[in-house]
């Protein structure tokens, strides 16, 4: 679970809400017809912008940002060195005994594909097809996402325009006229709330999240790589170090040499 993306999002509703509270009262910010602009008209577009089946996987796509599980870079590479170390001292065949304890399924099809004996090349190319087929996936979420953020502060307008005219049309009573512009700008609030509270933030989120599953992907297609050519263990740790910032990466242990 990504609690700086649960907490991030309640301690925005948080924040306008208790404006809300001290300013004035609570009910006169509430316009179920602004609601049904803002939300119905959004989901509307976006879905006349994405195909069906893509626009039904919106609820997923948030649930994987709200709790996605991220992964430890340091920990995959030292998983990795391992491996290298089983298959300098006992032959590659032996890691084929090792599947079930790695978790990452691009790891576990590159590590099986190197115990078969497959062409080094091809190798490589079914796992970068892999990893573009996750950026593919994790692109088309985030434009899902940033597609919500970007016309709910439309229809916002839309809807206070509708209300404006709607108010304008009517001018016979003066009194209503407040009531009536206030309802109208309710709809550009309602906006500019759900884009920026919820759904722009969620696609920044989902871009950052996408980086580093691509960087744990790229890790593995290096490493596999590295196994499968017998590269010394020393070596594997120290070319995955490469991806790492300066202050994560660990010195190669000396008891790390191959025989």
């Amino acid at each position: 679970m990504d609690i700086a993306t649960i907490i991030g999002v309640i301690l925005g509703a948080i924040v306008v809400i208790g404006a809300i509270a001290l300013g004035g009262s609570f009910g006169a910010y509430v316009d179920i017809p602004s609601m049904m602009i803002v939300l119905g008209g959004a989901s509307a577009a976006t879905l006349a912008a994405f195909p069906l089946f893509r626009f039904m996987k919106l609820p997923k796509v948030v649930m994987k940002t709200l709790f996605f599980k991220g992964s430890n870079a340091a920990e995959l590479i030292n998983q990795i060195v391992e491996l290298a170390e089983v298959a300098r001292r006992d032959g590659i065949l032996a890691l084929e005994n090792m599947t079930e304890q790695i978790e990452d399924d691009l790891l576990i099809r590159g590590v099986q594909m190197a115990v078969d004996g497959t062409d080094p090349e091809v190798i490589e190319t079914v796992m970068e097809t892999e990893l573009e087929n996750l950026m593919d996936r994790h692109e088309a979420g985030k434009s899902l996402l940033a597609a919500m953020g970007r016309f709910a502060p439309a229809f916002g307008m839309i809807g206070t325009l509708v209300g404006l005219v709607a108010m304008l049309s009517n001018m016979d009573d003066p009194s209503a006229i407040g009531a009536g512009m206030a309802a109208a700008l309710l709809t550009t609030l309602y906006g500019a709330l759900v884009a920026n509270i919820l759904f722009l933030p969620l696609a920044d989120k989902l871009g950052m999240r996408s980086t580093e599953e691509v960087l744990m992907k790229t890790i593995i297609i290096q490493g596999v790589m590295a196994i499968q050519s017998g590269d010394n263990p020393r070596n594997v740790q120290s070319k995955l170090m490469t991806f790492l910032p300066p202050n994560e990466r660990e010195a190669p242990d000396d008891e790390r040499a191959a025989a």
